[in-house]
C-alpha cells in the first residue's frame, strides 16, 4: 500500500536525507525567489504582470519570480530555451545530431555542457530584454546604465545559481531537477489561490466551486492517463552465438507514448499567439495608421473564440512538429537493425522506419487533440463555473507540468525504494 512506501521512505536514512536535502532545497529557492533585485522601483509591476498574459507564461516557469523581480527572476527558463533550441538544431548540423542520439552517455554529456554555456548569454539577453522592456512601459524606474549593468549580471548569476540548483535536485535520484524547480514554483501559489478564495468567497458560489473540483477531478485523472497512455510495439531480438554463448531469442516492445512531445507543444503556441497581441498592445497608443492597425489587431486577438481555436491549431501543430524533432522512424528502425532487432511481420530497415511512422502519425492524432483540449481546458472550465483561481488544476501548461514531475517523481522513488528492499535480502 501507499502508506507503507511512505513509512519506509522516512524510515529508511539515506532516503531520509535524500528527500529532506531536496525540501531544503526547495525553500532556498523560494526565497531566492522573493528577493527582489535592488535598486529598481517595481510599484507598478503587479498591475503590469495582471494585464499581459505572455508575461505570466514566464512568470509560471520563474515560479513567480518574475512577478517579484527577484535575483532569480528568469527561472529556469533560458536553459530550458537553451536545451530546446540545441535539439532543433540537431536537424540542421549533423555532427550535433550524431553527438546528442549516437554517441550515448558521453555525447548527452556533452551536449547538455553546451547547453549550460548558451544559457548564460540567453539568460544575459533576455535580462536586458526585459530590463529594457519594463522601463520603456514605466513598470520599473531609476534605471541607470551602472544600474543595468549590475542588474544584468545579478539575473545571469541567478538563472546560473537556479540550473546548479536543478542539477543538484538530479543528482539526489528522486526526480529531475529543473522541472521539479517549476513544480515548486507552480505549486506555491496554491496559498495565495486559497487566501484570495476565502477573502472573496461568496456563499452563492459554493455550487460553482463544487462543480469547479469535480471537473478538476475529471481533467486531472484525463491528464493522467493521456501522460501515461502508450502504443507498444513488439520487437524481438534474433540469436546470435558468440564464441560458447547465445544471445538474443527474447522478445520485448517498443513505447510510443500518445503524447511524446509533453508540455513544449503548449509552450511554443501560447507564446506564438501571445506574441502578436503583446506587440500591437505597445503600438497600441502610437497616432496615426500604426496606432489604428495596432488596436484593431490587439481587439483580434483578444477575443475569447479567436484566441481559443488559434490556441488549438497552434497545439495540434507544434505537436507533430515538435515529434519530427525529437524523434526519427529512421534512425529507430537503424539501431533496431544493428543490434539484430525486429518488428515481427515487417521487414528491418526501410519497412520498418515507414511502419513506425505510420503508427506513431495515428497515435500521435489521438495525442495532438487531447494536448489541444487540455490547452484550452482552464478556459472552458473557468466560462463554465465563473471560478479563477486555482488554474493549475484544471488543465494548460501547469497542470501537463504538476502530472508530469509528479508522475516521474514517483517512478524514481519507487527505483529508490525497490533497490534498497533488494539490499535486505
Amino acid at each position: 500500500m501507499w502508506y507503507d512506501k511512505v513509512v519506509f521512505l522516512f524510515k529508511n536514512k539515506d532516503l531520509r536525507k535524500k528527500f529532506i536535502f531536496v525540501l531544503f532545497l526547495f525553500v532556498v529557492f523560494r526565497i531566492a525567489a522573493n528577493v527582489p533585485i535592488p535598486g529598481l522601483g517595481l510599484e507598478n509591476l503587479k498591475r503590469f504582470f495582471a494585464e499581459n498574459q505572455v508575461f505570466g507564461l514566464l512568470n509560471i516557469f520563474s515560479g513567480g519570480a518574475l512577478s517579484n523581480f527577484s535575483i532569480v527572476l528568469l527561472g529556469v527558463g533560458p536553459y530550458i530555451t537553451a536545451t530546446i533550441i540545441l535539439q532543433l538544431l540537431t536537424m540542421i548540423f549533423p555532427a550535433l545530431e550524431k553527438m546528442y542520439k549516437e554517441e550515448g552517455e558521453a555525447g548527452r554529456h556533452k551536449f547538455n555542457q553546451y547547453g549550460r554555456l548558451l544559457t548564460i548569454p540567453f539568460s544575459a539577453l533576455e535580462g536586458y530584454g526585459i530590463l529594457t522592456l519594463f522601463s520603456r512601459q514605466g513598470v520599473i524606474t531609476g534605471l541607470t546604465p551602472l544600474v543595468m549593468l549590475a542588474s544584468i549580471i545579478t539575473i545571469v548569476a541567478g538563472a546560473m545559481f537556479l540550473m546548479w540548483l536543478g542539477e543538484i535536485i538530479t543528482e539526489q535520484g528522486i526526480g529531475n531537477g529543473i522541472s521539479l524547480l517549476i513544480f515548486a514554483g507552480i505549486i506555491a501559489q496554491l496559498p495565495s489561490n486559497i487566501f484570495q478564495t476565502f477573502v472573496t468567497f461568496d456563499p452563492s458560489q459554493i455550487p460553482s466551486y463544487i462543480l469547479f473540483f469535480a471537473l478538476s477531478i475529471v481533467i486531472i485523472a484525463g491528464v493522467v492517463l493521456i501522460t501515461e497512455a502508450r502504443r507498444n510495439i513488439p520487437v524481438s531480438y534474433a540469436k546470435r552465438v558468440r564464441g560458447n554463448k547465445m544471445y538474443g531469442g527474447v522478445s520485448t516492445y517498443l513505447p510510443l507514448n500518445v503524447n511524446p512531445a509533453g508540455v513544449i507543444p503548449i509552450i511554443f503556441a501560447l507564446s506564438l499567439l501571445l506574441f502578436p497581441g503583446m506587440i500591437a498592445g505597445f503600438l497600441g497608443g502610437v497616432p496615426g495608421i500604426v496606432g489604428s492597425v495596432a488596436t484593431n489587431a490587439a481587439a483580434f486577438f483578444n477575443n475569447a473564440w479567436v484566441h481559443g481555436v488559434l490556441y488549438f491549431i497552434l497545439v495540434v501543430v507544434f505537436t507533430y512538429f515538435y515529434t519530427a524533432v525529437t524523434f526519427d522512424p529512421k534512425t529507430i528502425s537503424e539501431n533496431l537493425q544493428k543490434m539484430g532487432g525486429f518488428i515481427p511481420g515487417v521487414r528491418p530497415g526501410k519497412s520498418t522506419g515507414d511502419f513506425l511512422a505510420h503508427i506513431l502519425n495515428r497515435v500521435l492524432f489521438t495525442g495532438a487533440l487531447s494536448l489541444g483540449l487540455i490547452a484550452i481546458l482552464p478556459n472552458i472550465v473557468a466560462g463554465v463555473t465563473g471560478v479563477r483561481g486555482f488554474t493549475f488544476l484544471i488543465g494548460g501548461t501547469s497542470l501537463l507540468i504538476i502530472v508530469s514531475v509528479v508522475l516521474d517523481t514517483l517512478r524514481q522513488i519507487n527505483a529508490q525504494m525497490q533497490m534498497r528492499e533488494y539490499d535486505t535480502f
